[in-house]
């Protein structure tokens, strides 16, 4: 199993017990049951009689709200549950399957899944402060730049590690096109014309590096390096070519590690893209 650091295995912790909460307000909203009283054909809730509609639905949308965050720990915890002629279902991402005929599962499997999960995330809590002492740096995904997390999470937290990388990468180039209104050119060319060197064209604005782009960024060197700015191109192209391609166009899995390596190399892109300034066409530069 993964390792995962203190304070995200609490931010989960803290995620299932808000799910609990919702969920048992909202349950005050509706008639339980159990298989042997549905027959199995029937839902494990429904609505209660004369129960007010806006305030039931204003409280099944905050467990919807809720089980995004809360399916993450069962992910990690492993605590899905099996279900006969179905396979292993999560409880808590799936809990909106209990209204539906032949429901898979009844309200009391939702809260025993939220109480595993609590139990589980608590062990494994006090087993990474245990190490904290003596462990080496951590590092923690979560904390990655927020576009690259926000697309790869999902796929992070049930070990697809290939895919949590490829739906970064075109997270980070999906973001960028849609700013600048570059939908009309493919993810490689689209970076080499918006960071190589020149002036916007029409159309086509520039990410450009701010400050002087004849600065050196190391005088103590002979003949100084070359400015940061114009080794975005290679950046991005190298990245979009041995990373997003080879992501998109193989099946070939990634290790945790590999996976992590990965998505800090676009974090670290994606943090560089913020500093740059927008040129425009007829306009003075502006932040990104």
């Amino acid at each position: 199993m993964a390792k995962y650091g203190a304070d995200y295995l609490k931010r989960l912790f803290a995620a299932v017990e808000r799910f609990e909460q919702a969920f048992n307000h909202w349950m005050e909203t509706q008639v339980e049951s159990d298989h042997l009283s549905s027959r199995g054909l029937h839902p494990t809730v429904r609505v209660k009689t004369g129960q007010d509609q806006a305030v039931e639905r204003k409280l099944e949308l905050d467990v919807a709200e809720t089980a995004g965050a809360a399916a993450r720990a069962v992910a990690i915890t492993g605590a899905s549950i099996g279900v006969a002629g179905i396979g292993t279902v999560d409880p808590i991402a799936n809990w909106s399957l209990m209204s539906s005929p032949k429901a898979l599962f009844t309200p009391q499997e939702v809260r025993t899944t939220a109480a595993t999960v609590r139990g589980r995330l608590s062990t494994m809590i006090d087993e990474a402060e245990a190490e904290t002492e003596f462990a080496l740096p951590g590092f923690a995904p979560s904390q990655l730049h927020p576009i690259i997390w926000t697309a790869a999470a999902a796929h992070w937290t049930t070990h697809q590690y290939r895919v949590a990388v490829r739906e970064a990468s075109e997270a980070l180039t999906l973001h960028w096109k849609t700013v600048l209104g570059r939908h009309d050119s493919n993810d490689t060319p689209f970076w080499q014309e918006t960071l190589s060197p020149g002036d916007p064209k029409p159309g086509k604005p520039k990410l450009v590096w701010p400050g002087d782009p004849t600065t050196k960024t190391c005088k103590s060197m002979r003949g100084g390096l070359e400015p940061l700015g114009k080794a975005l191109t290679n950046l991005a192209t190298g990245l979009n070519l041995t990373v997003r391609n080879v992501t998109t166009h193989t099946r070939d899995e990634l290790t945790e590690q590999e996976g992590m390596e990965r998505l800090a190399a676009y974090s670290y892109f994606a943090r560089l893209l913020e500093k740059c300034e927008i040129h425009r066409v007829g306009d003075g530069p502006s932040s990104a």
